[in-house]
């Protein structure tokens, strides 16, 4: 059984591998995750990923690495991590009535073997009122979160009417996605 290496310092992302019930051990990929100009947006976080892969890869060795990067687009526009109070108020606000993407991109590697994807969701907000986008900012700071929230949060129980796709690619990582391909291509 070969190792694993989760390249990801997201604790959404811990959480989905420790429920799945996989070994694993987290190496954080130091890489800058600015994406080349005029790249669409689907694309980004599949690049990110494999950069992140690549970053690991040369540091172990016959390991698994499992590299993931998370973004929410909304009408072709990339809502990254808020910088602070009122970007996170801002983002949520764009976000409120509307239908956006939430796409993530996965690299699995192991040695010259390489296997990479991209998930998306679509999530449909309600209409959000601006005391429940304070509150939440507020009391659950989503700063480390691209599109300044978190599904299995608060905002995700009342503002969420519904999403189409996977539930845990919204969270950072299409679980369910991998599983299949550890045991089927990487024979874990």
């Amino acid at each position: 059984m070969h190792k694993i290496i989760l390249a990801s310092q997201s604790p959404r992302r811990k959480q989905l591998m420790e429920a799945a019930e996989l070994t694993f051990n987290i190496i954080i990929a130091d890489v800058d995750e600015t994406n080349p100009p005029g790249m669409p947006g689907k694309e980004v976080p599949e690049y990110l990923a494999k950069k992140k892969a690549a970053a690991i890869e040369q540091q172990v060795h016959n390991a698994i690495i499992i590299a993931a990067d998370t973004i929410v687009l909304l009408d072709d526009e990339i809502l990254g991590k808020p910088k602070d109070e009122a970007d996170a108020i801002s983002i949520l606000t764009k976000l409120s009535g509307r239908k956006h993407e939430v796409i993530t991109g996965v690299c699995m590697q192991r040695g010259d073997k390489q296997i990479c994807f991209s998930t998306t969701t679509e999530v449909y907000f309600r209409s959000l009122t601006t005391e429940q986008i304070k509150h939440y900012v507020v009391n659950y700071q989503p700063y480390d979160k691209a599109g300044a929230y978190a599904i299995q949060e608060w905002i995700g129980m009342i503002g969420i009417e519904k999403i189409d796709g996977d539930y845990y690619n919204v969270m950072g990582l299409p679980i369910g996605e991998i599983i299949p391909l550890l045991m089927e291509e990487f024979t874990y």
